[in-house]
């Protein structure tokens, strides 16, 4: 894998692939074998070179935080095929979106309408399955499109609910 990092500042190329629990990298043009196990969620402990290291990767406003050895540095990852970190802050998706049902069930409460102006992680509509409700939310902010389900309406898992330009 392809990334830019930029770190504190400073943008660093690495390229990484990983074999069982070690990772080879090579980071600007310098190779690195490093032994990295993740721990718990988004906390890493990293061997190179015999020295240990614990590195916790949390959100911040404009990116991620990473914190090892009691320094803290503020981080920012890109790659060629345009990564999305899923954990922590939100990346917004881009162009012309769907809204898909995750599973089969019935909508209980249409939040919006179309031409309602929404932003990212805005609940659009509310999915009965199982005897549980499950949000569907906006994958970006823009502006509702069109809706394509009412409410008492029976869905399918990978329906399109609503289009989010």
């Amino acid at each position: 894998m392809k990334l830019e990092i930029e770190l504190d500042g400073k943008t660093r190329n690495m390229e990484s692939t990983r074999i069982g629990e070690r990772v080879q990298c090579v980071l600007d043009g310098t190779p690195i074998n490093a032994d990295v196990v993740e721990v718990s969620p988004s906390v890493y402990s990293i061997l190179i070179g015999g020295q240990s290291f614990e590195a916790r990767i949390e959100s911040a406003a404009t990116g991620l935080r990473v914190i090892v050895g009691g320094h803290e540095y503020a981080a920012a990852v890109r790659d060629p095929r345009q990564w999305r970190r899923h954990r922590g802050a939100a990346v917004e998706a881009e162009g012309r979106q769907q809204a898909i049902a995750p599973m089969p069930g019935k909508v209980v409460r249409v939040l919006v309408k179309a031409g309602d102006a929404v932003e990212a992680g805005q609940g659009l509509v509310v999915i009965e399955a199982m005897k549980m409700q499950n949000e569907v939310r906006s994958p970006k902010r823009g502006t509702v499109e069109r809706l394509l389900v009412s409410e008492g309406q029976t869905i399918n898992a990978g329906e399109v609910l609503a289009i989010v330009t």
